[in-house]
């Protein structure tokens, strides 16, 4: 194995990184296909062969978790790479984590550029701290990645969870066995809906009893007047009217006759 070579070690980060997100693309890619062909099969009634094509797409998002973990450590390992560029038999613990994850967790990927990384770096830290971190002694490993390279059955409530979001994303009527469906009313019946607008409006104009009882009432109706029940206080008005004729028309007769007399004085 040639020796430590630090612009070597910097370029396989770079390319694994690289790799690891081609990847994860590619796959999820992948994962959208077979959530379309689940969605048929349920549409289709063929529920069981769903449930086990499910459970290969949980497998495969779980792996891309891990994809991404380990795109993760080696960005750390190039941000922090004057740390990894020490000439010691043991990481530093900056970078202890990044180190022990991709030496543990790299076979279980299928990247060229990562399992050379692998190599580089156990050739760096020696024959023991590399057996220690591929047994995981001392839980040096992460937690997180350890979980994502279990291999362990999904549990029915994980795939029944898979297969229902499915179905809603794809609009297929499908729900897990056991559960009721909430969409269709009660047997009691659907009350019918109410018209707010309507509502708050009667309530906060009420109408008063009076006026409510005057505009159901009809109006009285007035009785009439007889014709001659006025006639005297008409026929008074029409002599005031013939008073004032008269004394209108008496100066004018006095006028008359007093030039009638001084026309007959400058006869004389």
């Amino acid at each position: 194995m040639p020796p430590w070579n630090s612009a070597k070690a910097k370029v396989q980060l770079r390319l694994s990184v690289q790799r690891l997100r081609t990847l994860q693309q590619k796959k999820e890619a992948q994962a959208k296909a077979s959530r379309r062909d689940i969605a048929t099969l349920l549409e289709r009634g063929k529920v069981e062969t769903a449930r086990v094509k499910v459970e290969t797409i949980i497998n495969e998002d779980i792996h891309v978790e891990l994809l991404e973990l380990l795109e993760l450590y080696c960005e750390l390992l190039l941000a922090r790479f004057g740390l990894l560029d020490q000439n010691t038999r043991e990481p530093d613990p900056g970078i202890t984590e990044g180190v022990c994850s991709i030496i543990h967790a790299a076979p279980r990927t299928e990247l060229k550029e990562l399992h050379i990384l692998r190599d580089i770096l156990m050739h760096k830290y020696g024959r023991e701290f590399s057996l220690a971190v591929m047994e995981n002694r001392d839980g040096c490993v992460s937690d997180r990645v350890v979980r994502k390279i279990s291999n362990a059955t999904p549990s029915s409530e994980l795939v029944d969870a898979y297969l229902s979001e499915i179905a809603k994303a794809y609009a297929v009527k499908w729900s897990p066995p056991g559960t009721s469906d909430n969409s269709s009313p009660p047997d009691g019946g659907a009350k019918e809906p109410v018209d707010e607008a309507k509502e708050d409006q009667s309530s906060q104009s009420p109408v008063p009893d009076a006026q409510k009882e005057s505009a159901a009432s009809p109006a009285p109706v007035l009785p009439t007047v007889p014709p001659t029940e006025n006639k005297k206080e008409v026929q008074e008005t029409k002599t005031k009217t013939a008073g004032t004729k008269d004394l209108a028309d008496e100066p004018a007769d006095e006028f008359d006759v007093l030039a009638k007399r001084f026309a007959a004085l400058k006869k004389r």
